[in-house]
Parts: C-alpha cells; sequence; structure tokens
C-alpha cells in the first residue's frame, strides 16, 4: 500500500538508487506520468527534431503526420517499457539484465551513457543560448548557469524532477501555444506548405525522426514509475505515458515543422533567438527564454538522473552492490553533468545536421535493445521476473546471455544496408532514393529471431520474485508473487 508523506518530502533527497524500492515507499498514480512525459517533450529540442523534418527536404503538411506516425510507433513501445515500472520496481536497465545477463547488460549500458550525454550536451547548448539571453551573460555562462540548476534538481531526485515536469506541463503549454498563434499571426503559413509533392525519403525520414525521439526514451522511462504501487494498472500506465511523450512531443514537433517552413534559413543559425523574436515584445520574449529554459531542465535531470542510474549500474554489476550512500549518489550525478557541459562548451556550430544524423544513430542501436526488452517481458517471461537475481551473477540471469547479445549484434547489422546518415549510406537505401527504413528492418528481425530462439532457453521464474527489503535498504528473504 502507498504511505502518506508530508509536504517536506518532496524535497527531500531521494534514498533509493538501482535497488528495488519497497512497497511502503510506493506512492502516486498514473497521472504524474502524463505531466512527466508531456513536460518533458514540450521543449526546444523537440522543436529542433520536428523541423529538421523540413530543413532536410520535406514540405511541412507532409512531415506533420509523418512525425505523428513515428510518435505513435515509438510511443507505444517506449510506453510499453514505462509499465515495467510498477510491477518490477527497479530501474529499466536493471530490469534488462534479465534479458543480457548481469555482465551482458554492460554493452547497451556504455551507449546508453553516451546517449544520455549527447542529449545533455545538445540541450546545454540550447538551455545556455535562453538563459544567455535572459540574463544578459555570454553563452558559455549560460551553459555553465543551467548545469548547475541541473545538478540541484537531479541530486535532489525523483519527487523534485516530477515537480519540475508538473510545471513545465503548464509552463510549456502556454509558452509554445502562445508561439503557435504568433506564428500564424505573423506569418502567411499556408503559403509555405502544401508546395511540394509527397516524397517517400523525406517522408520516412520524418518518421525515423518521430520514432527516434520515442524510443531513446526506453531505457529510462520505467525509472520514473517505479514508485508507482506494485498493483497499479499496468494498461493505466501505458495510456498515461503514452499521451503524455505523444502529445506533447507531436504539439512542439508540429511547432518546429512550421517554423521551418516559414523562416527557411533564418531560422537555421540561431534557434533560440528566433523563437525569442517571433515572441514579441521584450517582456514576452524573456518569458519564452524562461519556458525553453523551464523545459531543458525538466528533460535534461531525466538525462543526468538516467546517466547516474546507467553508470552505476555498469559499476555494481560487477561489484554487486545494490546502492550507494547520498554524497557517492551526489558526486556521480555531478560528474555527469560536468562532462555533459565540457561538450556543450565545445560543440560544432554544425548543430542541426550533427543532431539529426545523432539521433538517428541511437535509433540504429535502441531498437533492437528495445525489441528484445519488450518481447522477454511480455511474450516469453510473460512479467515474471526474478528480481534478486538481478543483482547477482551467479543466479537465475548468469553473467552473460549468448542469446540476447546475439540477437542485439544481428539487430545492428542487419541495418546496416538500410542505414541513411552522413557517415554512410546503405545500398538498398540508395535504391529506395534515401529513404530510412533501418529502425523498422532492425524491429521486426530482432523480435523475431529473438523470439524463436530466447523462447527455447529462456528459464522465468513460475511467479515473480520480489525482494523483502529493509528499512536500511538492504536485500533479505525473497517473496514470490503472482
Amino acid at each position: 500500500m502507498p504511505v502518506q508523506h508530508a509536504p517536506g518530502d518532496r524535497l527531500a533527497m531521494e534514498r533509493r538508487t538501482i535497488e528495488a524500492v519497497p512497497d511502503g515507499e510506493r506512492h502516486g498514480t498514473p497521472r504524474s506520468q502524463f505531466t512527466l512525459w508531456f513536460g518533458a517533450n514540450m521543449q526546444i529540442t523537440a522543436i529542433v527534431d520536428g523541423a529538421l523534418s523540413v530543413v532536410f527536404g520535406a514540405d511541412a503538411l507532409w512531415a506533420i503526420p509523418a512525425l505523428l506516425i513515428g510518435n505513435v510507433l515509438g510511443g507505444v513501445v517506449m510506453a510499453l517499457h514505462s509499465a515495467q515500472g510498477p510491477r518490477l520496481g527497479v530501474p529499466q536497465m536493471i530490469s534488462s539484465r534479465a534479458q543480457f545477463g548481469v555482465y551482458g547488460a554492460v554493452l547497451p549500458l556504455l551507449l546508453v551513457i553516451l546517449m544520455y550525454l549527447g542529449f545533455a550536451a545538445t540541450g546545454s547548448v540550447l538551455a545556455g543560448q535562453a538563459v544567455s539571453e535572459m540574463l544578459h551573460i555570454g553563452t558559455d555562462a549560460g551553459i555553465l548557469v543551467f548545469g548547475a540548476l541541473t545538478a540541484v534538481v537531479a541530486v535532489t531526485g525523483y519527487r523534485l524532477i516530477h515537480l519540475a515536469g508538473r510545471i513545465a506541463t503548464v509552463v510549456g503549454s502556454l509558452g509554445l501555444g502562445y508561439l503557435l498563434v504568433r506564428l500564424f499571426t505573423q506569418y502567411d503559413v499556408g503559403a509555405h506548405v502544401g508546395n511540394k509533392g509527397f516524397e517517400a525519403a523525406t517522408f520516412l525520414l520524418a518518421v525515423g525522426l518521430g520514432a527516434g525521439w520515442q524510443l531513446t526514451f526506453g531505457p529510462y522511462v520505467a525509472d520514473y514509475s517505479r514508485y508507482l504501487p506494485r498493483d497499479t494498472s499496468t494498461r493505466a500506465t501505458f495510456w498515461s505515458t503514452f499521451a503524455g511523450s505523444v502529445v506533447g512531443s507531436q504539439w512542439a514537433m508540429t511547432l518546429g515543422a512550421l517554423t521551418a517552413a516559414v523562416a527557411g534559413k533564418a531560422f537555421l543559425p540561431d534557434q533560440v533567438g528566433f523563437l525569442g523574436d517571433l515572441a514579441g515584445p521584450a517582456f514576452l520574449a524573456f518569458l519564452i527564454y524562461l519556458v525553453i529554459v523551464v523545459g531543458k531542465l525538466t528533460v535534461n535531470c531525466l538525462n543526468a538522473y538516467g546517466g547516474f542510474m546507467s553508470i552505476l549500474t555498469t559499476v555494481t554489476a560487477f561489484d554487486r552492490r545494490s546502492g550507494i550512500s547520498a554524497a557517492v549518489r551526489a558526486a556521480y550525478i555531478v560528474g555527469f553533468i560536468t562532462v555533459s557541459m565540457v561538450i556543450a562548451l565545445a560543440a560544432s556550430d554544425d548543430f542541426l545536421t550533427n543532431f539529426k544524423n545523432f539521433v538517428l544513430l541511437l535509433l540504429t542501436v535502441f531498437t533492437p535493445w528495445s525489441a528484445i526488452n519488450l518481447v522477454d517481458y511480455y511474450l516469453i517471461s510473460r512479467e515474471r521476473v526474478d528480481i534478486p537475481a538481478l543483482y547477482d551473477p551467479d543466479g537465475r540471469y548468469g553473467r552473460w546471455n549468448v542469446t540476447a547479445l546475439t540477437c542485439y549484434v544481428v539487430g545492428v547489422a542487419v541495418q546496416i544496408p538500410f542505414l541513411a546518415t552522413k557517415l554512410y549510406t546503405g545500398a538498398i537505401t540508395k535504391k529506395l532514393d534515401g529513404a530510412d527504413i533501418s529502425w523498422i528492418v532492425a524491429l521486426v528481425v530482432t523480435s523475431g529471431v529473438y523470439w524463436l530462439w530466447a523462447r527455447r532457453t529462456a528459464n522465468p521464474p513460475a511467479e515473480t520474485i520480489h525482494p523483502t527489503v529493509t528499512e536500511d535498504g538492504e536485500r533479505s528473504a525473497t517473496e514470490p508473487v503472482g
């Protein structure tokens, strides 16, 4: 049963790290997932992601429905990961040890950490520009100020991050709604859309950008649903997460696609400055910059928190710990944020092109991981997990799972002929006029191969086994739960 918390608990530093959350500390409702993911998506990087579809050739009339298709498809996968949180009570990448093994899960984890660093750095660049405009300081100084804000919220942890999501939901809705109205009143939007016919390559690029955006949340989405009571409806968790993430991202990406359509080259060199100018008078521009900072603060806290959890999951795979002290936890998070700021300060001026290739690269490496995790959890293990064994290299899941690791490599390799990136274009992609369908191929092939192989080799428990967790966080006797 959930416990009652005093109002002061909201700002108390989180105690738990990668261990299972005890039932006595579970709280909240699925509605919290809606506000968190809506707020995390109503932000400028999602606007830029939507703008990319137009900048790289699509007409906004076709780009917007293509982005919606991608967001819906990727959102289904992302929300299925979220639904695991209340049932298991552990971080997402800890649960992936059930598929890859305690040591084997480190391979995708290293890529996850790079993903968090990349998104944190790109987000810090945009937020730093907004802080610079607000405070009339240099962009580098703005990045440092934003990094300090991120550290405070991320170190405090789960409850404050959810509060930031609720604030970002309100602020983002008002700010991005206002910008959308201003766009239509300041520009003849109708004259800038529908001027190009349908092109499969650019349409599929937009679908991939939408899907890739959603899929990159997969490795950490359950981190924010794991505190929900164990008996929380799986369906409610799924739909709350799905709706928040898809509606929020589609709103922001639609604004981005329309902005790129009407602004053309004026949007490319200074995305933050353009939105400030679009807002109008200086006071309103200041408020829009504040909206940008609040939105980026929410999602960058997710990146810093998720990055810390992934690093800790990697380290503890080899020393068998299930938690660390608050001081060490803070040091991990501050260290992660520091590295992301260093990357942001050294960021290339070719932001849009690099960001597009970054998102599509992430799509290449995370689609097979999602396929393996979801097929195993829902179709093979049927939601039955031996949670204590996730922390024991000598337990049920072992050190390495050859089946999952092989299928993961196959899932990445099978995409090579279908890739369409700046560094490499696959042979089949060239025949498809540059259309990138690599992530679809990876999803289908990885799911099929893993299901055929793992259903003969998997060893799930007859019932989910939950650890009994003491007040000091130590695991003790296990408790089978149906």
